[in-house]
């Protein structure tokens, strides 16, 4: 390893920035969101705000887990943000941690506690890890931290929720039905157990140590299976033998948990993860971090080679990356051995640690840049591989703030920097590269009326930066504490609505459900101007035509619908409400001649003429996403009917309605595909005029394949159709589309992979997952 640091002209520890204030430059005004998401209860815990990449967030309270998840609702009037809220209560019960024989350690804290040495008795009764809840201290209730996976690890393609809570229990998450959370495995209980089985060694280490009796012993313990915090890897690929023999790539995903004696339990869960059925394995590495304060991977890509470790943060101030051992993971390869990034124990401690994987301009390679807030300074550190090994060059952005540093994020796509303060100060750092190290250009956020005075407990960024969520509560007032608090989560923009449609119009993602921040933006520019910008609609235009990107066709499908919306009239009423019936009164005069309110007026008549227009453009605009629709499922069926002619080798009924698939294709005389003509000669070829119908449940009649989206028999028995596989939902269980597009039937036992692929796709209109 070869470690270099750059020349430091400010001073040892110091590193020069660019200072600006007002508001963002490029990124246009901030602009406050509504509605404003009240929380609860208090909150609590390290970092309570997170983001996940799936576009849901988590609020740390003290009585539950206040999580809100941001839906682009295409069928919605209003400009406000669309928030579904939910919640995870914290359990009642207090977790104990298991550290030997139940009444031998009862007996022992007993006699702990009732020691008259006051040096033992205290230092025992005051251990909240070994005491969550004895004495006059009231229990230890409350969220601690949480940690969202990377997308894909649930049963629906999502992410799942890792939660600590105070008193040590860690527990997995996972959404499985609609705005529904379960716990999926209590990896406390796991690791205990694992632990009980070792005898309680720390690793390398030889059973037994000790009886639980003695307090060193006993606090060891509670030390080595007590979570600090605890971070997700990205999902990786491991290779498993079959019952044929053949090796085939299963998705992974690692689950790296931060003791408070400094160990690291690194849990190897296979994907789906459905429970502890799906723990394939967990390793403990000592890291020899005193006080540890802070985790985060260390992900780093050079030459097609995927390396891999943990950066370990202290409250006495080091930070170093740890190696980590991934000899069944594919590709994924580590360090030969630690690397100290800062080895100062200068007491300043480290709240939390953020790596982002950028791409160097001035070295033309990938590198990895490592943030911390220590104290009121910014820690960065930048890692590159060259010939000669690993450069490290580290240095603290001083003078950033006057108070320590409360909350901390990173944009995942910009490597952008966002720091907040004590006293409510935010400042946004962006990395600029030179030709050794990097600086950072500092700018002040002024924050809209509303959010600007009050005090700020947390920070997140939406997954590709159009968004800021703050989690305020009101400030001081006349410089007095106010009584009570109310814990708000407020939301302002980051990005103009020009600058988000430019990137997802060129974006390499290729899912407008993970874009959903930029794409909320997008949809409120077109609700408030009830147009599509015409620079926009012009280039998307223009690129459709020039690749008929299915991507590009699902955007114009969005906009064609937020613009369908925006010239509805909303509703004044409820629904569900019953019209009130009135008489209509006619008032004459002495003549009986009827009153001049009768008689349409110009304002009226030129109301008529421009409610006749929106009706036509309205009818214009129907029509574009009818037809913008039909293209999208005949592109999706080519698709389907590919796989069945590629996995079928005989005529056989796939329980995809293949020939009505191919007969709804050829039934348009003037949609000319020649591409569809040579598929579906194949596929008949292959049929030898079998067809395989669809037959009622109900009726045992056939269900004829005249619409993609629904079945009906000649009974007048209405089936929806999958819209993924396209047959006939039979049944009351199916799964349905985030945002309501479609719905698609769950996978049977006796269904194929590749069926059981196809079934896991998203939805072909809005590449929203199906829950």
């Amino acid at each position: 390893m070869a470690a270099s640091s750059p020349d430091r002209a400010p001073g040892r520890g110091e590193t020069e920035t660019e200072p600006d204030t007002g508001t963002l430059t490029g990124h246009g005004p901030i602009v406050k969101r509504e509605p404003v998401l009240k929380l609860l209860s208090p909150v609590c815990g390290l970092e309570p705000l997170s983001w996940s990449e799936d576009h849901r967030i988590s609020a740390s309270c003290t009585n539950s887990i206040s999580l809100m998840e941001m839906v682009c609702d295409i069928h919605s009037y209003s400009r406000d943000l669309i928030i579904h809220r939910t919640s995870i209560p914290v359990p009642e019960d207090v977790c104990v941690l298991q550290v030997g024989p139940e009444r031998e350690v009862q007996e022992a804290k007993e006699r702990f506690a009732g020691s008259d040495d006051p040096a033992v008795s205290q230092a025992f009764m005051l251990d909240r890890t070994m005491n969550p809840a004895v004495g006059a201290l009231p229990p230890l209730r409350g969220t601690k931290y949480t940690s969202w996976s990377p997308p894909g690890c649930d049963g629906n393609g999502r992410c799942l929720l890792a939660v600590l809570t105070l008193d040590g229990r860690l527990t997995v998450q996972s959404c499985g039905r609609r705005m529904r959370w379960t716990p999926l495995a209590d990896l406390t209980e796991l690791y205990g157990r694992s632990l009980a089985e070792q005898g309680y060694a720390p690793p390398g280490a030889e059973p037994p140590l000790g009886p639980p009796d003695q307090l060193p012993e006993l606090r060891r313990r509670h030390r080595m299976q007590a979570p600090v915090r605890m971070e997700w890897s990205s999902v990786c690929a491991t290779q498993r033998v079959q019952t044929n023999n053949e090796c085939k790539d299963v998705g992974t995903v690692l689950l790296a948990v931060l003791m408070e004696n400094g160990d690291l339990a690194v849990w190897h869960l296979a994907l789906p993860f459905l429970g502890p059925d799906s723990v394939v394995s967990c390793s403990t590495l000592p890291s020899g971090v005193a006080r540890p304060s802070a985790l985060a991977w260390w992900e780093y890509q050079h030459g097609g080679r995927r390396m891999s470790g943990l950066i370990v943060g202290s409250s006495a101030g080091p930070v170093k990356i740890l190696p980590v051992n991934l000899k069944a993971v594919k590709g994924c390869f580590t360090l030969r051995q630690p690397v100290v990034l800062w080895q100062e124990a200068d007491q300043i401690p480290v709240l939390g640690v953020r790596c982002v994987s950028l791409y160097h301009p001035r070295q033309k390679c990938d590198c990895s840049l490592v943030v911390a807030a220590r104290g009121p300074y910014l820690f960065w550190c930048l890692l590159l591989i060259s010939k000669a090994g690993l450069n490290v060059h580290n240095s603290h952005v001083t003078g950033l703030h006057a108070t320590p540093i409360v909350s901390m994020a990173t944009g995942r796509r910009d490597g952008a920097v966002f720091t907040c303060a004590s006293d409510g100060s935010i400042k946004r750092l962006t990395p600029v590269f030179t030709d050794e190290a990097v600086t950072f250009r500092q700018e002040a956020l002024e924050l809209p009326e509303g959010v600007a005075g009050r005090r700020v407990h947390g920070m997140a960024v939406s997954p590709y930066g159009a968004y800021l969520a703050l989690l305020t509560s009101e400030g001081m007032r006349g410089w007095q504490h106010p009584i009570s608090r109310a814990h708000q989560v407020q939301l302002v923009t980051l990005k103009t609505a020009d600058a988000a449609a430019g990137e997802v119009l060129r974006s390499g993602v290729q899912s407008l459900f993970r874009q959903a921040d930029l794409l909320d933006l997008v949809r409120w520019k077109v609700l408030q101007d009830k147009r599509i910008p015409p620079g926009l609609q012009g280039e998307l235009d223009e690129k459709v035509c020039a690749s008929g990107s299915a991507y590009l066709r699902r955007f114009k499908l969005f906009l064609l619908r937020v613009l369908y919306q925006s010239l509805q009239k909303a509703p004044t009423e409820a629904r569900w409400r019953p019209a009130p019936k009135t008489a209509k009164v006619f008032l004459t005069d002495e003549d009986g001649d009827e009153d001049d309110g009768e008689r349409p007026s110009e304002g009226a008549e030129s109301q008529g003429q421009e409610g006749g227009a929106s009706e036509e453009q309205a009818r214009e605009i129907t029509a574009m996403i009818q037809e913008t629709e039909t293209h999208l499922t005949r592109e999706h069926m080519k698709t389907v009917l590919g796989e069945v002619y590629l996995h079928t080798w005989i005529t056989e009924n796939t329980s995809i309605p293949t020939r009505g698939v191919c007969d709804f294709l050829s039934s348009d005389s003037t949609y000319e595909d020649r591409a569809a003509e040579v598929l579906i000669g194949h596929i008949f070829k292959k049929m030898n005029k079998q067809t395989f119908p669809e037959y009622c449940s109900l009726c045992k009649e056939v269900l004829p394949f005249s619409d993609p989206r629904q079945a009906v028999c000649s009974n007048g028995h209405i089936w929806f159709r999958c819209v993924l596989s396209y047959r006939a939902c039979q049944s009351l269980d199916y799964r349905r589309c985030l945002l309501g597009d479609g719905i698609a039937r769950h996978p049977a036992p006796e269904d194929p992979d590749w069926i059981k692929r196809i079934l896991q796709g998203p939805c072909t209109f809005c590449d929203s997952p199906l829950i």
